[in-house]
């Protein structure tokens, strides 16, 4: 057997907070919308992980996902310009990253990252 791809699932009724986020701030596309789900997604390949932590590193909390961008300035410029507070960072992390935690409409907690 052979994992071809993992799918977060996140409870909500509110579908258009949803877009804002994932869509307006992070850039995904939507590959399916049926009106009571819609997933976001990438054309491009990405790696896939699953992750099991006690910490979220540097003392923080475990995030529910961790979301690897191009260039983490822009994206704290978007946060910021979509009144998206930030709850940790922007940090330089001693195992190689550049990171900062939103939370999505949701509660749920995004690790935003890039490797330096």
């Amino acid at each position: 057997m052979k994992v071809r791809r993992i799918v977060t699932n996140i409870d909500s009724k509110d579908l258009e907070k949803a877009e804002a986020f994932y869509g307006k701030f992070l850039g995904l596309d939507i590959l399916m919308d049926h009106g009571w789900i819609k997933t976001f997604g990438s054309s491009e390949k990405m790696t896939l992980q699953v992750s099991v932590a006690s910490e979220g590193g540097s003392g923080t909390a475990v995030p529910d996902l961790s979301i690897e961008v191009d260039d983490l300035s822009a994206a704290l410029r978007k946060a910021k310009e979509l009144g998206i507070s930030v709850e940790y960072g922007p940090e330089s992390e001693p195992w190689g990253v550049r990171r900062f935690y939103v939370r999505d409409p949701f509660g749920k907690l995004i690790n935003v990252l890039q490797h330096h």
